[in-house]
């Protein structure tokens, strides 16, 4: 169940980014409410790998219920205030409300909410006719149809329209809009800025929670734009994969919080492939070195990483030595947890090879 203080600072749905580990990142940081990415109902009804996988992407549901289904009653209105996972929403896309209806059975047990996406600009979505292609007036009886907990939309082609359809959306039953303000681009994603004045004037029309997504870069960015627009939260994304720790007003170190979500990958086995991975790790590293002289050569080494392991030891050493940093050592012997500290000794000519050597999906 997600209540309205969960809405305060979402983690949005991204393509192959919105992995377990990374929500789990975001909410220690943070967010009060992570989305899934956009899953293809079809898929889930039809497709047995596809459910598990995704359903093991969910796998803090399963946990919590589990460990309740088992203990004596009297100590679970304790187990659901303290070890309750925090809210995770499952975003489904399509146009068939049957279809969309029998996915959301299969999901609705493991999650806190459904939500559609009437967001989605991609070229995919234009064929199939969902997300972001659904806003035109003649889909709006469709969309009437099928509205679930949530839902997720941009612009409307004209732009007045998106106020109508929004009433049309509460009145259908939907508990929250989260607006992204700029329009449908197939071939942009984040074409222009986001209009933050429509996301102001569907939060003073609606009665419904209205979440705002779009035009944060920093922490005074998030402030800003809900102080503007008087939403009841923001969601991000694109930032989010370069500062997974903006919701707490921080900038981590780039290799420090690689390596914390490299320890969620390894405690949460198979809720991401490497490929997810390295992107993560990629974009953490690449939102404050990409003008770096060595940063070039770290996207190849990473590119030719084939597990943890490969990307720790690239970290550890090659990153830290590119930077000027003390190499950091962790200790695996009899599981100890202890740190060390060493400094790599660079000679001149190596320093000074590396000095002249110099991702996204939202909808």
């Amino acid at each position: 169940m997600v209540e309205v203080e969960d809405l305060r600072y979402i983690a949005a749905p991204m393509v192959n980014q919105s992995d377990f580990p990374f929500r789990q990142l975001t909410r220690r940081y943070g967010a009060t409410l992570a989305y899934t990415q956009m899953l293809a109902p079809e898929r889930l009804i039809n497709d047995q790998d596809y459910l598990e996988t995704h359903l093991r992407d969910l796998w803090e549901k399963h946990v919590q219920e589990e460990a309740r289904s088992h203990m004596h009653a009297s100590h679970r209105v304790c187990a659901q205030t303290t070890r309750n996972a925090p809210p995770v929403v499952v975003q489904l896309c399509g146009n068939d409300p049957e279809t969309i209806v029998r996915a959301a059975r299969t999901v609705q047990q493991h999650c806190d909410g459904i939500d559609l996406n009437l967001g989605c600009p991609q070229e995919h979505a234009r064929e199939g006719h969902y997300g972001g292609y659904l806003l035109g007036r003649k889909d709006w009886p469709l969309v009437q149809s099928i509205v679930p907990v949530s839902t997720k939309i941009r612009l409307c082609q004209h732009a007045p329209d998106t106020l109508p359809l929004g009433t049309l959306l509460e009145a259908s039953g939907t508990s929250w809009v989260t607006l992204h303000a700029r329009h449908v681009s197939a071939r942009r994603r984040r074409q222009g800025v986001a209009d933050l004045q429509v996301v102001k004037e569907l939060k003073d029309s609606l009665r419904i929670p209205v979440i705002s997504n779009g035009n944060v870069r920093t922490w005074n960015d998030l402030q800003d734009n809900r102080t503007y627009t008087s939403a009841d939260g923001c969601m991000v994304g694109e930032t989010l994969l370069g500062n997974p720790c903006i919701f707490a007003n921080i900038v981590p170190d780039p290799v420090q919080i690689s390596l914390e979500y490299l320890e969620l990958c390894r405690e949460h086995q198979g809720c991401a492939t490497i490929h997810d991975v390295r992107a993560h790790v990629r974009r953490f590293v690449e939102h404050q070195c990409s003008r770096k002289p060595w940063y070039a050569k770290f996207r190849v080494a990473i590119n030719q990483t084939e597990s943890i392991e490969d990307i720790e030891s690239l970290l550890l050493t090659k990153v830290n030595r590119w930077r000027g940093k003390a190499r950091r050592i962790k200790s695996t012997n009899d599981n100890s947890s202890e740190d060390t500290e060493q400094k790599e000794h660079l000679d001149p000519k190596g320093r000074l090879d590396d000095e002249l050597t110099g991702l996204s999906l939202l909808g």
